[in-house]
């Protein structure tokens, strides 16, 4: 599906997540630390409600600089960014009307969600934003206050009753709004923190149609309850492909918000084998980075961002506009398509001097190449091979052998090109 903006989620592959709020200056965990943890974050600590918030008087993010990182997305082979408007703690991240609570109250005082989808448009980048439905700074849903830890994750909060219901509603519809008409065209929101109220408090099926009055080519994902939209596992590639769309949102190390004290960073490799195998499964891979309080990005993250977008350079086709691959029984690794004539297969391992690729009509196959910088285009040899009586067919199913020296091979991951015939 391709948005008013000309961002097309079906075929963008990869793109960035940014995950941050004023506790960043405390290299606090976003949101969670304030509610005493949870189960799926293993660095990130218990604060006092009021010291969590006692940073939004502070923030003043003077190296935040969104061209800059837009321009990384667009280097290491990102089409769309999705940016944390408001999270689970209540802080707004623009110019919002309701909501007295945000950076416009701090010293930085400027609209960060403009800076960021202005920036990210310009690059020609997909623009997304991330929206906490839970709030747990606003008196209405209510907030959270100590006495309420330990936090259930499975239990809600206590309802307020209907009439202060009615006013967070009318807030929370009130940001949307804002959000949907000042800004430009938005690609998608990415909600979160459903989980706390049932899937009809929320009014659900109103505010898409709301938000598509105002955005009609916009996309959900499957966190606003009671509303169909892509799905979002979390810090997992599912083994089998979700049904319809699905992107998978996933951190460089072990938390969302710049902790610096979580330094359990995946490596470089480890994140392009990720993007290959979620990429085979036809899926997204919306990978996160956390600015400092500062704004400026951990170093730690720049590095990987700079090796997955070497990577990228040389082998990007095969990722980009593409599709799902062949079937596991074909190829053991990721594969991706183009069209009907293109198939990509990742190498992820070294080769024993050859890889097999099985299930292909073997009259067809042009060629075969290597994607990537040093030997881009260099043709392999291969050998076809089916049984004896499908030898006498037109179009035989079979396999292909194909040799693969040891000077073609990527230190990240090697991509073979298979070209087939009409």
């Amino acid at each position: 599906m391709t948005a008013a903006s000309g961002f097309d989620f079906d075929a963008a592959r990869f793109g960035m997540f940014v995950h941050w709020d004023h506790a960043s200056q405390q290299g606090l965990e976003i949101s969670w630390p304030l509610v005493g943890g949870v189960f799926a974050l293993p660095h990130i600590g218990d604060v006092p409600v009021e010291q969590y918030h006692s940073s939004a008087a502070t923030f003043d993010p003077a190296e935040w600089d969104a061209p800059a990182l837009a321009r990384l997305a667009k280097r290491v082979g990102m089409q769309y960014g999705v940016f944390t408007t408001k999270h689970h703690s209540g802080y707004t991240m623009w110019d919002s009307a309701h909501s007295d609570f945000g950076v416009m109250q701090s010293p930085c005082g400027r609209d960060l969600v403009r800076e960021f989808t202005d920036a990210f448009r310009a690059e020609g980048l997909g623009v997304g934003l991330y929206f906490s439905l839970s709030d747990w700074h606003h008196a209405d849903y209510p907030a959270f206050t100590e006495d309420m830890k330990p936090y259930q994750f499975a239990m809600s909060p206590p309802f307020p009753g209907e009439e202060r219901w009615g006013r967070f509603l009318d807030t929370m519809f009130g940001q949307m709004r804002e959000l949907m008409t000042g800004y430009g065209p938005i690609d998608l929101v990415w909600f979160d923190g459903g989980w706390e109220r049932p899937a009809a408090a929320w009014r659900g099926a109103e505010l898409v149609d709301m938000m598509r009055s105002l955005q009609p080519g916009i996309l959900v994902n499957d966190r606003l309850p009671g509303v169909a939209g892509y799905t979002t596992p979390e810090q997992f590639v599912p083994p089998v492909a979700p049904d319809g769309r699905w992107e998978t949102c996933m951190t460089m190390n072990e938390s969302w918000g710049w902790n610096p004290a979580d330094q359990s960073y995946k490596g470089g490799r480890e994140l392009v084998h990720t993007l290959c195998e979620v990429a085979g499964r036809g899926g997204n891979l919306l990978l996160n980075v956390s600015p400092t309080g500062t704004g400026a990005l951990p170093p730690e993250q720049v590095s990987r961002l700079e090796e997955v977008g070497r990577w990228m350079a040389c082998h990007g086709e095969s990722v980009v506009g593409t599709e799902a691959g062949l079937e596991a029984w074909q190829f053991y690794g990721p594969s991706t398509r183009a069209g009907e004539s293109t198939v990509y297969v990742h190498l992820l391992m070294r080769p024993y001097d050859t890889v097999v690729v099985r299930g292909l009509p073997t009259a067809r196959v042009k060629g075969v190449s290597v994607v990537g910088a040093a030997s881009d285009g260099r043709p392999l040899e291969f050998s076809p091979r089916t049984s004896i009586l499908d030898k006498l067919t037109e179009d035989r199913m079979g396999e292909i052998r194909i040799t693969v020296p040891p000077e073609v091979l990527d230190d990240a991951a090697t991509v073979l090109r298979i070209d087939l015939a009409p």
